[in-house]
């Protein structure tokens, strides 16, 4: 996850189990990383890098050439790295590059389907972030595992739910899906003042959260 100050940024774990062994060329990385790198610097979601900005402030960083830049952005599209719309992005068509991540790739599925706000084709920051974009954000890399826990959560817990306990967690400087987790386990056997109350819950999910394959995560 970026910090502001840290020197920090986190990076797709398939750009290095699936896309790294396959790359060749020297260009092609140095863009895959960039567009994995620039988009965590802005508040945007989905997180995404215009070809402006990276000719902007990723050239100078990787030390590219404009009439490098294209050829090395086909590249990593080809082998699959990144991933590429042209949207409308502040009244002006441009070619928008994304991680290829798995909430990157949920967040494009729905705006092809018409599903994620879009005002004039133009991508609507506000949205609400869903849970994988939330664990990116709030605690850092994801990996095949903790995918399908997220997933389990999701099914379980109401996104309202889910939002604020991440952010109890920041709070509380507990930035793990452990402890997140817990929260979430918490409210749903105590009940929670605002936003839906336990009854809401699926009757018998929430033991079955608590006791099967995922139960190690929230413990009492």
């Amino acid at each position: 996850m970026y910090k502001e100050n840290s020197g920090f940024v986190s990076l797709p774990d398939s750009l290095f189990t699936q896309v790294m062994p396959q790359i060749q060329d020297i260009a092609e990385l140095k863009v895959t990383m960039c567009v994995s790198y620039l988009p965590q610097r802005k508040r945007r979601y989905p997180p995404f890098v215009t070809y402006e900005e990276l000719l902007t402030d990723g050239v100078p960083v990787i030390g590219m050439g404009e009439d490098a830049l294209r050829p090395a952005l086909e590249l990593a599209l080809k082998q699959g790295s990144i991933l590429q719309l042209n949207l409308n992005v502040d009244g002006k068509w441009q070619d928008v590059y994304f991680a290829n991540t798995e909430s990157v790739r949920e967040a494009m599925g729905k705006i092809k389907h018409g599903e994620l706000p879009v005002k004039d084709n133009t991508i609507q920051v506000t949205e609400a972030p869903n849970i994988f974009t939330l664990y990116e954000q709030n605690i850092g890399m994801l990996t095949p595992m903790i995918v399908e826990e997220l997933k389990e959560a999701a099914k379980l817990y109401p996104a309202q739910w889910i939002n604020e306990a991440f952010k109890e967690a920041v709070a509380m400087n507990k930035r793990n899906w452990k402890y997140t987790a817990r929260i979430l386990e918490r409210w749903a056997s105590e009940g929670k003042d605002s936003g839906t109350r336990k009854q809401d819950i699926k009757k018998g999910n929430s033991d079955k959260y608590i006791k099967g394959k995922y139960g190690h995560l929230v413990k009492r």
